[in-house]
């Protein structure tokens, strides 16, 4: 008979506070190329208040989606917000345009954008501060020394960081507490698998954007399309399984500007397969 590995649903960030580890990327509900407002503000706070509706109790955004417009939407449709609602932000990379991203860690930018996140976002604290990018001009000691204080002076409860190597995130250790990394990730992406191996050991939460597989193992006929269609369930679901299987660490946060897709992702919390399963999709990622 074919076993399965139970998993935990439940993460506890900073060891003490606990969220489900599926949670939702708020980048989505802005507009074409991460910029300006989305065609629908209304369907964007709908499905806000839809994840929340399903149990969704970690939500990740950054104060440069949009800019501003992703921490406002969630601002908007959240506030007063469910017990439990932990919101995830992030600072440090500026917007020109479209697609355009431009890493600023300067002191009192990071510190200006910690308060414009909290009048956005509605919240005497932000619960979880992330670094979205350090900035190569900027000593990271001098832009996490400002965050420390920001934390002390209680604006801030934990802080991560983004795109960052294993040096790194030692390095920036040694000036703040990290409880939590966010770095590209899935199944047929794994460049960072040395710093989710070092998250693990130390029990720093993993979270990874762009989770879904996409390539030749993606593709219809490929594994993970021949696994999920067995179990009655889409590509993008298995992707997800896969990440909550992959790590205890792992944080996977999909994101979508539809209801629909954000229903089907959740469901990926519930997608089984037997332990022989998952080390034959792990063969075929190889």
């Amino acid at each position: 008979m074919a076993t399965a590995t139970a998993i935990n649903k439940t993460f506890k960030l900073g060891s003490e506070l606990e969220i489900h580890r599926l949670g939702y990327g708020a980048m989505r509900i802005t507009g074409k190329g991460i910029w300006g407002e989305p065609d629908d503000r209304e369907n964007a706070k709908k499905v806000l208040r839809r994840a929340v509706e399903l149990g969704v109790d970690f939500i990740d955004t950054a104060d440069s989606y949009g800019p501003a417009v992703s921490e406002r939407l969630i601002g908007e449709a959240l506030a007063p917000y469910a017990k439990g609602t932990v919101i995830a932000t992030k600072a440090g990379l500026t917007r020109q345009g479209p697609d355009k991203w431009l890493p600023v860690g300067r002191p009192e930018y990071l510190e200006q954008e910690v308060e414009m996140s909290l009048r956005w976002l509605k919240r005497d604290q932000l619960d979880l501060w992330q670094l979205h990018r350090i900035d190569a001009k900027v000593p990271v000691e001098d832009s996490l020394g400002v965050i420390k204080k920001l934390q002390t002076a209680g604006k801030i409860r934990f802080v991560g960081l983004s795109e960052v190597t294993v040096d790194e995130i030692k390095q920036a250790r040694k000036v703040i507490d990290i409880v939590s990394v966010q770095n590209e990730y899935n199944i047929s992406n794994r460049k960072s698998e040395a710093v989710l191996e070092y998250c693990e050991r130390e029990k720093i939460a993993f979270i990874p954007w762009f989770p879904v597989a996409s390539g030749k193992l993606a593709a219809p006929g490929g594994k993970l399309d021949e696994l999920a269609k067995k179990h009655g369930a889409t590509v993008s679901q298995l992707s997800l399984a896969w990440l909550l299987h992959r790590s205890p660490v792992m944080l996977p946060i999909p994101g979508t500007s539809s209801v629909e897709h954000l229903e089907e992702n959740v469901k990926a919390a519930d997608v089984t397969l037997s332990d022989a399963e998952w080390q034959e999709l792990e063969a075929a990622a190889k």
